[in-house]
């Protein structure tokens, strides 16, 4: 018998087509609006569509989606689907959704979620929504909840998951083969049962991969392993997202000051942690203050990006105010107009490579402050070498455009100058940031550029009205 072999699509193209599906539903049930069957049909259609798909899927449908196209879609999805939706969601287009939903709605969407997603979507329903799931919890759910809710945002007790396998170490392997059996299914994310002693306290961890090729005879106590990578709940969970992915971590216990066992993280978690860090940081260096809904309201997009355009603003001023100060030297030289965008060009563009390494270099633990000096000087001699390269290359085409060498060697000193002092802002700015307690990202790219442009005018302006004017 021959098997044919299909290739499977990728996750983005599959997306791009049920997007695509989406809309034309959409534009259909439009088009037809005053026909009832072709409408029903079309909604019909658009429903077993959305039935088909993921809740990560439909996520993705939802905020590519103008709000009112998103309402419709939304108000297909069948109600067990909605509570997995919403943690899948942006936070801009969460809030969106919720606004959109009645307070019983919402209680039947988060009702049938684990304790530890309805402590991350609390933050954002209802308070009345959320006493009144609360309420239909037993006293051990409860308590997990309010454990969860009170941890700060950011922090490892507010992610932990409370569904986990615990046993005891003075048990045999085939006891514990016996126990598993006796679950309908294991806790996702399940890759070993953690170990606990008579204080239960945790005192190692027994992988699954151990267990299952282990003698059924032996103790729990000779096949666990006791080097365990834990958290406590304050700590921070972007420091744990680092460590599940230096460990090749599926799973990690969660104690408190005792030792004893309060929870569990995954790696599910950490790897939205990771994603909604990087989103950050990026939109962090593009001064923005927080994500933001792709078809939000212009007023919302306004409040979010203002501030930092309003920096941007004065720092345009002052570099403005820089080239007017050499507006006689520009008027009796005009090739100075022509070349000095090119100096401050270069200076942002190096600034910005700095910049990004530096903030990476912070966000994932490798650099400390302390260190800063011995990466500017590293910098600085980076910044030297690409001067007198791209400077000389520069200064060559300025020496064969116009005629005059020494505009090409004030091209080459005005390049080399910039680039250091790209450098220099390219580690201060984040450093200062960080030893601050900011966040190292925050306007990051809007603050180098203003200094390399202002600074690159005022060196070029300045080399050349001293040695060619």
């Amino acid at each position: 018998m021959c098997l044919t072999v299909v290739e499977k699509k990728q996750t983005a193209e599959r997306l791009s087509e049920s997007l695509a599906e989406v809309q034309r539903l959409i534009e259909l049930h439009q088009t037809h609006d005053a026909l009832a069957q072709a409408d029903s049909d079309a909604l019909s259609a658009l429903q077993q569509r959305l039935q088909s798909l993921h809740p990560a899927d439909v996520a993705y449908i939802l905020e590519a989606l103008p709000l009112q196209e998103r309402l419709l879609v939304w108000q297909r999805v069948k109600i067990q689907q909605d509570g997995d939706i919403l943690l899948e969601v942006s936070d801009a287009v969460r809030e969106t959704l919720i606004d959109s939903m009645a307070p019983d709605e919402l209680v039947a969407a988060v009702r049938q979620l684990d304790t530890d997603e309805l402590a991350e979507l609390a933050g954002d329903l209802p308070r009345q929504v959320v006493y009144e799931v609360m309420g239909e919890l037993d006293e051990a759910e409860r308590e997990q909840l309010q454990s969860a809710l009170s941890y700060p945002e950011g922090s490892v007790g507010a992610l932990m998951d409370f569904e986990l396998v615990k046993i005891r170490a003075d048990v045999s392997c085939e006891v514990v083969l016996r126990y598993l059996r006796r679950f309908d299914e294991l806790p996702h994310q399940t890759d070993k049962i953690f170990v606990l002693d008579a204080a239960e306290t945790l005192c190692g961890v027994l992988p699954l991969r151990s267990l299952l090729v282990a003698d059924p005879e032996r103790m729990v106590s000779e096949v666990m392993a006791t080097e365990v990578v834990s958290f406590q709940p304050e700590d921070e969970s972007r420091d744990a997202a680092l460590a599940f992915e230096r460990y090749d971590l599926v799973s990690a216990p969660v104690v408190d000051e005792r030792g004893a066992l309060i929870g569990r993280l995954t790696v599910d978690e950490m790897v939205d942690v990771m994603r909604e860090e990087s989103d950050s940081e990026v939109l962090n260096l593009a001064g923005l203050k927080e994500e933001e809904d792709l078809f939000a309201p212009v007023v919302d997009s306004v409040k979010n990006r203002w501030a930092w355009l309003a920096i941007n603003l004065c720092t345009a001023f002052v570099a403005s105010r820089v080239i007017g100060a050499f507006e006689q030297s520009i008027n009796q030289l005009v090739a100075l107009a022509a070349l000095m965008p090119i100096v401050a060009g270069i200076g942002g563009n190096s600034g910005n490579q700095t910049i990004t390494m530096i903030v990476r270099a912070l966000a994932m633990g490798q650099m400390q402050v302390g260190q800063a000096w011995r990466l500017w000087r590293k910098e600085l001699g980076v910044s030297i070498i690409n001067g007198l390269v791209w400077g000389g290359a520069i200064g060559l085409i300025a020496w064969a455009l116009y005629g005059r060498l020494s505009l090409g060697l004030v091209m080459l000193a005005a390049m080399t100058l910039n680039l250091m002092l790209a450098a220099t802002m390219g580690v201060l700015i984040p450093s200062l940031m960080q030893k601050m307690g900011r966040d190292p990202a925050l306007g990051s790219s809007v603050l180098i550029t203003a200094c390399t442009d202002s600074g690159g005018f005022f060196i070029f302006l300045g080399l050349a009205t001293l040695f060619l004017l």
